[in-house]
């Protein structure tokens, strides 16, 4: 044992944590190492953070923090019991992985056991204390045994996130449920026998809590299903709670929907609401499929699941640089697959991969919570190859696991902070919203990705034409169903599986036929002129009908395209669009180049500033808003549907609710924008607020402008140009490239995202990568040489230039 006079001049630094210090005992903040790593991990007896052996003596000469708790992790596996083949298989509730009731991807694999050795350490020259030790000073003493025992910031993230996370299963009580009204009109429900009241069906049956009506369920956007019939009776009395026929248990329980919640909810009352129906719920037996079965078998029917993990291929696992696997941490697939394909860009790996060590070299005081850190940890451990080693049974890697990360790009998100699954373009775009609002000082890598679009619209009265842009990360394209080639052939599949259920079989998910739409089709249909109503024309100065066309301005060096296969159905639930799409391998996009204003066209007049303003019903405004819609769509609804009423109002939200400017601030077309900036004018609470915090109001003006009205980019603004916030501004000529990359128009395809299920809040995401010229799966921490990459079913496509 090293001689205890070296801890003497540092005792005066030990600290002993509170209960409200976060202790990083779990991960090293720079890399993946862990307890379990050969070299283990040292944890700061002075700021409390954790360090791999790469880091600690870099943390040591930057900080002269020189003690450590130095935490070694043995594991040992468990010998594997007996099978005596007579147990039940788990059974799978959920359409999700790594999460209650869901796949669980160590089913099947070696347990163990794990037991931690400790030791203190002190710097330079890594002199080790045995623990536990009496000889130790009483501080050191004290800090070490505070850190053995304090949770893991991971479990406390963990707990957090789930205090306010709806799991799929877990229902919120519903408001309803106390005070339900029930009729007294002398109807008994029947034990057996149900149809719906209003069609033939006997399957898919809701019994309407109100007033005892048997009808039947919604359609699914595959055909089955039912007629709808339960969704019209409550818009047409209001009556809110329906329970399903055949779920319900002799402990009171079943699936129980809110139609005026517009959520699966819980009636802790569902027993006495049957008995009012001469319902006995001790004598029931659960004899239907509920909503969670009903997906996983739809997502069977489709075979959708085992099609885009290439599960019926014998795929010969891979590791190595570049071909790391990250394990799901509940539902965290999809950022899982973003990060995967972020990473294979040229201006990515260079700015958080290879320029990680002038990131590290800051040391702040929490690199846990700094986010340009976190972005180059998992970068090199995504591509450096450290982490990635053979995996076990079924492929699997022990991978990494990207907690730090998580926590850090979801925090104060209503969403992202959720182990909810998500939208992979949703998180695509906030995570590179996080990288611009990081990118201050430093060129932003996402720039590889911006292009320029540009809206050509025309008055048809005077035949005057304007010419807008504005920059965006991802090309969404329709998806154009009315074009499938095989409409033939889908209608006799839909006609033989129609007949195979009526008959209770079920066709092989392996011949599934789903429409085959042409990728020139949803081309065609972004090109395709649109009509806009109400378009203020200040060549007439009055509103009149324009006709609007968007073409590409400028081609980034890599494209994102989107397929909007993610829609709303007309009963207002959400639903994908099951089709294959003909995505090319190389492709010539040369037909979205924008031309600008032509010599034969005249531009119309700038707007002048006595324009009149829109006006806005506000009670039907409050409605809208009640119903969760952003309020600036509700403006547009209203602005569109000349404040004509809710129903018009909300059929046109439900038509629009995928446009990509859906939530953004509304000008009403042939507004005048604000001529400082070429931007929206800002908003006056936006102001107000920035003022605030001691800013003058010009400078507010200035900040919010330049950056679309979002406050948290205007601080960064006026952060970043204080040199000039005090400057008048200097008039620029317009710039229809607005700074973008520029080139050829010809790509090949280099990665795409898939996802698996029937709406992006339930299912699963993998991506497929083009690396070292072959397509490699990316299945969470199952990384695998891909023999079939399903490129038709996918549902993000990254294009390189050629």
């Amino acid at each position: 044992m090293a001689s205890l006079d070296l801890l003497t001049p540092h005792l005066s630094k030990i600290k002993i944590p509170n209960a409200q210090q976060l202790i990083y005992k779990d991960e090293c903040v720079y890399s993946f190492d862990n307890p379990e790593s050969e070299t283990g991990l040292y944890v700061s007896l002075v700021s409390f953070l954790g360090f791999g052996r790469n880091y600690v003596e870099q943390y040591f000469q930057k900080t002269g923090n020189a003690v450590f708790l130095h935490i070694c992790r043995e594991k040992k596996p468990v010998p594997e019991p007996e099978k005596t083949g007579d147990g039940p298989e788990k059974k799978i509730t959920r359409l999700a992985i790594g999460v209650e009731g869901g796949f669980d991807p160590d089913s099947g694999r070696q347990k163990f056991t794990y037991t931690d050795h400790y030791s203190v350490v002190v710097l330079p020259g890594f002199h080790t204390y045995p623990w536990p030790n009496s000889a130790l000073p009483d501080v050191i003493q004290k800090s070490v045994q505070a850190v053995i025992d304090a949770e893991s910031p991971f479990k406390i993230a963990e707990m957090e996130v789930l205090a306010g996370t709806w799991d799929g299963e877990a229902r919120e009580v519903s408001v309803h449920a106390v005070n339900l009204k029930q009729l007294d009109n002398g109807i008994k429900i029947p034990p057996t026998g149900w149809k719906c009241a209003k069609c033939d069906l006997t399957a898919n049956l809701w019994l309407n809590l109100t007033d005892g009506s048997i009808l039947c369920g919604r359609r699914y956007f595959d055909g089955s299903g039912g007629n709808d019939h339960a969704v019209e009776h409550y818009r047409n009395t209001g009556y809110p709670l329906a329970v399903k026929l055949g779920t319900i248990t002799a402990d009171g329980k079943g699936d129980v929907y809110s139609y005026a919640e517009d959520d699966m909810v819980e009636d802790p009352y569902l027993a006495d609401h049957l008995k009012h129906f001469g319902i006995n719920v001790q004598q029931l037996q659960k004899t239907d499929k509920s909503m969670v079965e009903l997906e996983l078998e739809l997502n069977q029917r489709t075979g959708e699941w085992n099609t885009l993990q290439e599960s019926g291929s014998d795929l010969r696992p891979l590791h190595g640089p570049a071909l790391t696997g990250l394990n799901n941490l509940g539902n965290s697939c999809y950022i899982n697959s973003v990060v995967q394909v972020i990473f294979r860009m040229p201006d990515f790996v260079r700015r958080f991969v290879e320029g990680a060590p002038d990131i590290f070299s800051n040391f702040p005081e929490d690199p846990a919570n700094d986010f340009n850190i976190q972005t180059a940890k998992l970068g090199v451990g995504l591509l450096s190859g450290r982490y990635s080693f053979p995996g076990e049974e079924g492929g699997r890697q022990p991978g990494v696991s990207p907690h730090m990360y998580r926590h850090l790009v979801g925090r104060a998100h209503p969403e992202f902070s959720t182990k909810r699954q998500q939208d992979a373009n949703e998180f695509y775009l906030h995570l590179l919203t996080l990288i611009e609002r990081n990118s201050r000082h430093k060129p932003n890598p996402a720039d590889c990705l911006k292009f320029s679009v540009e809206e050509r619209v025309q008055c048809t009265e005077s035949n005057g034409v304007r010419y807008t842009q504005r920059a965006e990360h991802h090309l969404p394209l329709p998806v154009a169903v009315h074009a499938a080639t095989n409409a033939h052939e889908v209608r006799q599949y839909e006609a033989r599986r129609a007949q195979a259920e009526a008959i209770g079989q079920r066709l092989d998910p392996s011949l599934v036929v789903r429409p085959l739409i042409p990728f020139q089709a949803c081309l065609d249909s972004f090109m395709k002129e649109e009509i806009i109503e109400q378009f203020y024309s200040s060549a007439v100065n009055k509103k009149v009908t324009a006709r609007k066309i968007t073409r590409l301005a400028t081609f980034p060096d890599y494209l994102l395209i989107q397929l909007k296969k993610f829609t709303i159905k007309e009963d207002w639930t959400p639903a994908k669009l099951d089709v294959a799409v003909d995505m090319p391998w190389e492709v010539d996009l040369s037909c979205l180049r924008g031309r600008g204003l032509q010599p034969d066209e005249t531009q119309l007049p700038e707007a002048s500033s006595d324009t009149p303003a829109p006006t806005y019903d506000e009670a039907i405004l409050s409605e809208l808003l009640e119903m969760g819609f952003p309020v600036e769509a509700c403006k547009k609804s209203l602005y569109y549907t000349n404040n004509s009423g809710k129903e018009a109002a909300s059929n046109w939200l439900m038509e629009h609710i995928n446009d990509w400017d859906f939530a953004n601030k509304f000008e009403p077309p042939g507004s005048r924008p604000d001529a400082a900036s070429g931007g929206a004018a800002a908003d006056e609470t936006s102001v107000e607020q920035i003022m605030g915090m001691g800013f003058t109001r010009a400078q507010a003006v200035r900040a919010l402008t330049s950056t679309g009205g979002d406050i948290a980019r205007a601080l960064d603004w006026i952060f970043s140009h204080a040199h000039e916030l005090d400057a008048p501004p200097t008039p620029a000529a317009p710039d229809r490239t607005l700074g973008c990359r520029d080139g050829p128009e010809k790509y090949k395809l280099i990665a795409f995202i898939s996802h698996m299920g029937t709406s992006t809040m339930v299912g699963h995401y993998v991506c497929h990568v083009l690396h070292e010229g072959r397509w490699v799966i990316f299945n969470d921490n199952k990384v695998a040489l891909s023999e079939n990459p399903p490129k038709d079913l996918g549902y993000l496509y990254l294009y390189e230039r050629l």
